[in-house]
């Protein structure tokens, strides 16, 4: 069998920031241009490989390519194979999946279900810069399946499905006045007091779908404001993070917010909503899915994250996450992999593919 960890250090040599991401889509377009029974697709700098066996069922696994900035200066960026561990940039997050998924599409040529292999583009970036919103966009029939599996590192377990994430702008309105006058003016900072000790003992929700728990959170997550060190300030402007559980509805986490806030509002205030990456639902009652939860024995858990499973979940798509990798050392100076769980994760999913349901 191909060394896996090498493998996953080849891929890891080829440097992949958000953006720049045309030479490991190369790499991996020229590893699989030859794989007998498979079709590849290019289109921009996301890679779609698929198989036409006539399947009564398709799987899709799926994969970012792109990385964050390496440390300037640091060897980091670069693969080092220590004993059963590589160590650089991108190996947990999410090279080492991408190697799986590589290694899959060579040693794989019968599956019993269709399989399309998803490398995608700008992850790591805003939402709205997403290769898989590319392919979604411009050619959706490449992304058809049943349910789909992402590599993200999950430390061996299966993640399903995932919360969505919100964000407000919230804009607190003063009166200007000088302070060593500041009963004639109103201190928009101060207005924002009450609102961050409410949110401070915000109770969360807890609730249970397909079995996976959720945990829910309303977050100030930044506070600007102030004019001068001799002015009462007249705006402040929060930002609010919220995390709901897939239960909700994007409308009905909104509205949940927008009551929470009331209180603490008068006239001129504003709330905005800025950014939204929707909750996808677990999914583990699909056939697929269950018989991946029953054949893998794997730990099945929420993913309280937001995750690209939702892309996939919007167009009907169950999704779930799990690939090689710890995530806990995603995007840090010395993130590393260790060999057990690349080859792990890839026995899983062979044994997957090859039995089906």
């Amino acid at each position: 069998m191909t060394d896996l960890l090498a493998l996953a250090a080849e891929l890891v040599d080829i440097p992949s920031v958000s953006f720049d991401e045309a030479a490991i889509v190369a790499h991996l377009e020229a590893g699989l241009g030859d794989v007998p029974g498979l079709t590849v697709d290019r289109i921009g700098d996301n890679l779609v490989a698929r198989t036409g066996l006539g399947r009564s069922r398709r799987l899709i696994l799926a994969g970012h390519t792109d990385t964050v900035p390496g440390t300037a200066g640091s060897d980091g960026r670069r693969a080092r194979i220590d004993g059963d561990t590589l160590w650089g940039l991108g190996s947990a997050d999410m090279k080492g999946g991408l190697a799986v998924m590589l290694e899959l599409a060579r040693s794989v040529p019968e599956p019993a279900v269709d399989v399309t292999f998803v490398f995608y583009a700008r992850e790591e970036v805003a939402r709205e810069h997403s290769g898989l919103s590319e392919l979604f966009a411009e050619v959706p029939e490449l992304l058809e399946g049943d349910v789909a599996i992402l590599g993200e590192p999950t430390g061996g377990a299966i993640e399903a499905g995932c919360q969505g994430t919100m964000r407000f702008e919230v804009r607190l309105r003063g009166t200007r006045a000088h302070t060593a006058r500041p009963w004639m003016g109103r201190n928009a900072i101060h207005r924002a007091g009450a609102l961050l000790v409410a949110l401070d003992a915000y109770e969360h929700r807890e609730p249970e779908v397909d079995g996976c728990r959720y945990r829910e959170a309303l977050q100030a997550v930044s506070v600007d404001g102030g004019i001068s060190g001799n002015v009462v300030p007249d705006e402040a402007v929060l930002q609010v993070n919220h995390r709901y559980a897939p239960d909700r509805s994007g409308t009905d986490a909104e509205a949940h917010v927008r009551a929470m806030l009331a209180p603490f509002l008068d006239d001129g205030d504003s709330v905005e909503l800025v950014d939204h990456g929707p909750a996808a639902v677990p999914g583990l009652g699909h056939p697929l899915m269950a018989g991946l939860v029953e054949q893998s024995g794997l730990e099945v858990r929420a993913k309280l994250g937001w995750t690209d499973v939702a892309f996939f979940s919007e167009h009907g798509v169950p999704a779930v996450n799990l690939g090689p990798g710890d995530p806990t050392v995603a995007h840090m100076a010395d993130e590393h992999l260790h060999r057990s769980m690349l080859e792990e994760n890839f026995s899983v999913l062979r044994r997957f593919l090859e039995g089906g349901v």
